[in-house]
């Protein structure tokens, strides 16, 4: 059986500027690409064996996949469920906000507009059923919001384990099914 690696896409021009990207597309930075790179160089140097890249629509983490691509030379397709959570009200809004991390504790609450952390981690584990039915090894390029239902999938978390993990533009996981 296969098993998973996740990349976060890298830096964008809201990642710099301190703000919520959520669903709203905010464009790779020129930090963004060569993190990108980086990444497809360290997969190469690590002589990682991927059968395909998945890779949420918005152009922070289609680029970045496709970055990864060229580069290695493993296809790689968009899959729609991979879009990273809306978080209504508070794109847009600086990430650090006492109110945005009060706000992501509550599982269910949909960020007036957006979608709740449950919903969210239903389309996320669907994703993950699918592709553990697989023999395949999947890269998954995404976001934040996705490493850490992805985390939660494999590893027993707290609320405020989940609500506050997250990794690094461009950082790479593996995880084993």
């Amino acid at each position: 059986m296969g098993h998973l690696y996740f990349a976060r896409h890298g830096q964008t021009v809201w990642n710099v500027e301190n703000k919520i990207c959520g669903a709203t597309d905010s464009p790779l930075t020129e930090k963004g690409r060569q993190q990108a790179r980086e990444l497809g160089e360290e997969i190469v140097k690590q002589g990682l064996t991927i059968d395909e890249i998945w890779y949420s629509p918005l152009s922070r983490a289609k680029d970045t996949a496709l970055l990864v691509s060229d580069m290695t030379g493993v296809p790689a397709k968009e899959e729609p469920r991979l879009i990273e959570q809306c978080f209504g009200k508070w794109e847009g809004t600086p990430r650090d906000g006492e109110d945005f991390k009060k706000d992501k504790e509550n599982f269910v609450y949909d960020y007036e507009g957006g979608e709740s952390m449950l919903r969210l981690a239903q389309r996320i584990y669907n994703v993950l059923d699918d592709i553990k039915k697989q023999d395949k090894t999947i890269l998954l390029v995404a976001h934040n919001g996705i490493s850490r239902v992805i985390q939660s999938y494999f590893y027993n978390m707290t609320n405020a384990e989940f609500a506050a993990f997250g990794i690094k533009n461009c950082e790479i996981r593996e995880y084993m099914w």
